[in-house]
């Protein structure tokens, strides 16, 4: 065993953890087509009894019980109810055709409905009574292989309505039909950044080190937090101009912008002078480190509070490059935020 390839025997376990994994994927996604076909059936069945809620009610009942006689756990009550809803939420959803090619061989119900993802998401999903708002977290959950705690996480962290936030009328309808989609530097910015994960709420004060040193212990779920596309290039990256020494607090690559994207931390209120900071490196990016066919280097201001009039102040009105983003450490309430997304659509 010693003599063997350590290379050789990488790939092997690979490739079988790679099939146990898309295995499981088939098993799950199997699982929510034949709950949907279940579904229908009781649904239909109910809907032929003369007194509907009495025979629905004891309908529910006999199934549960010849199923878990028959079949073992999974066919309580409350599943089989949960089953149902999830046939009347779906059975009128049409999602459309989704941007992803891998789910190009997915069968459909007859409804023309596919699925993508496990019966645990779905259960999360048909929970969001807006329309847009499911379609949204169901794409997204899907490109990026959002686990069921992340689509929980991502969800309460309102990032639906953080997104929309920033676009226009039909930019937020075109969340609910291809997620989010990346084509300009404003698109990867998200204000605010939600942090909660960071651990931040239970120090009474804290410095920009520590701020950011939580960021690279938790660099994983900052990735997610960010979105799709970014590859982290490193902390503290140092570089000289005109014999002096500066350092950028992160640096990160986006692979759809094909651009670098470097973050400042603030702790406190945002001056003018940290936009200009934040200038003079995206200038120094542009002109010494980023390759002729990269795009533009995007910078991002990250800082706990800031005001608005400043940053729109201080920064060109054609500006598309440096943003200031506030950034929170606690979940932000998903109903303030419903009701600034609808004011906010209501003036267009």
């Amino acid at each position: 065993m010693a003599d063997m390839n350590e290379k050789f025997l990488k790939e092997i376990s690979d490739l079988l953890e790679n099939a146990r994994k898309q295995a499981k994927t088939a098993v799950n996604i199997s699982m929510v087509y034949t709950y949907f076909e279940i579904g229908r059936r009781i649904y239909e069945e109910e809907q032929a009894g003369e007194d509907r809620a009495a025979y629905g009610k004891q309908l529910i009942k006999g199934l549960s019980e010849y199923l878990t006689k028959n079949f073992g756990k999974g066919y309580s009550v409350g599943n089989l109810k949960n089953i149902r809803q999830f046939y009347r939420v779906y059975s009128e959803d049409q999602i459309g055709e989704t941007p992803f090619s891998q789910f190009k061989n997915l069968p459909a119900v007859s409804t023309g409905r596919k699925f993508y993802l496990s019966w645990s998401h779905y259960l999360k999903l048909m929970r969001i009574s807006n329309v847009d708002e499911r379609h949204f977290y169901e794409i997204e959950a899907a490109k990026n292989e959002w686990s069921l705690a992340e689509l929980n996480r991502q969800f309460d962290s309102a990032l639906y309505e953080r997104l929309a936030l920033s676009r226009d009328k039909d930019e937020v309808a075109r969340l609910a039909t291809e997620g989010q989609v990346i084509e300009k530097p404003s698109d990867a910015v998200k204000d605010p950044y939600v942090l909660e994960f960071l651990g931040l709420p239970e120090l009474p004060e804290y410095s920009e080190s520590e701020l950011e040193t939580r960021i690279i212990d938790h660099l994983q779920q900052f990735l997610l937090e960010l979105g799709t596309g970014f590859a982290f290039i490193g902390r503290q990256i140092r570089f000289t101009f005109n014999e002096e020494h500066f350092r950028v607090d992160l640096v990160f690559f986006n692979r759809i912008l094909r651009c670098f994207v470097l973050f400042d931390l603030k702790i406190g209120q945002l001056k003018h002078q940290d936009i200009g900071q934040m200038q003079m490196y995206v200038n120094y990016y542009d002109r010494m480190v980023k390759l002729p066919e990269e795009n533009p280097t995007i910078g991002i201001v990250l800082c706990k509070d800031k005001n608005n009039a400043v940053v729109e102040m201080t920064l060109p009105e054609n500006n598309k490059q440096i943003f200031a983003s506030k950034y929170e450490t606690v979940l932000p309430s998903k109903e303030d935020l419903k009701k600034l997304l609808n004011d906010q659509l209501d003036t267009f």
